[in-house]
């Protein structure tokens, strides 16, 4: 039996503290599926997951991850990018300081 959602099974038992069999069972179906479609993709989804899987069950155990520093970063890179040719590295790490400081972005009042 195919599914395409048993990953997205998986991931919905998100912070509401699954036990191990249910994971264990998720988890299993999603291995079957990938494996049974002989599909590269799927085998190399498979794999990833596999890869990360103590990162992905540590977020389904406590529903905490990293997106807030990834998004910080993913700013200064962009702003890196923008700013590259200065000449100046001081005034490249302000422009970058500037942007991911929440006044910059319109959460604190200027007071």
């Amino acid at each position: 039996m195919e599914r395409k959602e048993d990953l997205l099974d998986l991931r919905a038992t998100a912070r509401t503290r699954p036990d191990r069999e249910q994971v264990r069972d998720l988890l299993y179906r999603f291995y079957r599926c990938c494996a049974d479609a002989g599909l590269p993709e799927l085998q190399r989804l498979a794999t990833t997951v596999e890869t990360w899987w103590p990162e992905i069950l540590a977020f389904l155990h406590t529903g905490i991850t990293n997106a807030g520093s990834e998004g910080t970063n993913r700013v200064i890179k962009t702003v890196a990018r923008v700013a590259y040719g200065f000449r100046n590295p001081v005034n490249q790490r302000l422009r970058t300081r500037c942007a991911t400081t929440r006044r910059a972005r319109g959460h604190l009042d200027a007071r």
